[in-house]
């Protein structure tokens, strides 16, 4: 699919300024004003997730941060990085914590990949109940076979095994494809009417002050 015909429609009721594409995500009030270890986990499973879903991914992620204008934000591939390594579970753990406009950048990038996804996460998706309805292993089909094995390559090789939860599910196939898909379920949620705003919202569940 183009990634510019999706941006440009969006861009129609958009200012050109960053300020703008950031308030399409409501502030959050927090105690401490940054993100929790726990929301920048969730943030970064997300792009995780979007890595299995197409090659390329990170240059995907910066070209629509460039089209959207908040390059400013997140700069290049090395800060982009960085900002993704404030996920605990990392191996490259960099203690940092996400400004909520960092946060809400890595967010808005995510719904707006997703949407230039929707027809190959839909697809997936569908297959995965195809295959549970008929009783068959998910690894049967070969899309989604191929998503969840890089899924799987990634989560192992990015993700610090002496982390219990990190542990348990590298020491588990089916948890790991339960995540995978999980997140799958997410990133489609983010591309339906206010979507993106619902999943802002649930990366911060018990933490609103």
């Amino acid at each position: 699919m183009s990634q510019s015909a999706s941006l440009e429609s969006e861009h129609q009721s958009l200012e050109d300024s960053p300020a703008s594409i950031l308030t399409t995500l409501p502030d959050i009030s927090l105690p401490t004003k940054v993100c929790s270890p726990r929301t920048q986990q969730q943030i970064d499973l997300l792009l995780l997730a979007l890595e299995a879903l197409e090659l390329g991914a990170s240059e995907h992620m910066l070209a629509t941060a460039r089209q959207l204008g908040i390059d400013g934000v997140v700069k290049h591939r090395v800060n982009l990085w960085r900002l993704r390594c404030s996920n605990p579970w990392r191996r490259s753990y960099t203690r940092d914590y996400l400004s909520l406009d960092q946060a809400k950048a890595l967010v808005i990038i995510a719904g707006f990949r997703a949407k230039d996804l929707m027809v190959v996460i839909r697809q997936l998706l569908l297959a995965e109940q195809q295959m549970r309805e008929k009783n068959l292993p998910l690894d049967n089909h070969f899309r989604l076979s191929e998503y969840l094995e890089r899924f799987r390559a990634h989560f192992r090789s990015r993700m610090n095994s002496r982390r219990a939860k990190v542990s348990a599910y590298i020491a588990s196939e089916e948890q790991l494809n339960e995540l995978a898909l999980s997140l799958l379920d997410k990133l489609l949620f983010c591309t339906g009417t206010r979507g993106m705003q619902r999943v802002w919202y649930s990366l911060f569940d018990g933490e609103v002050a």
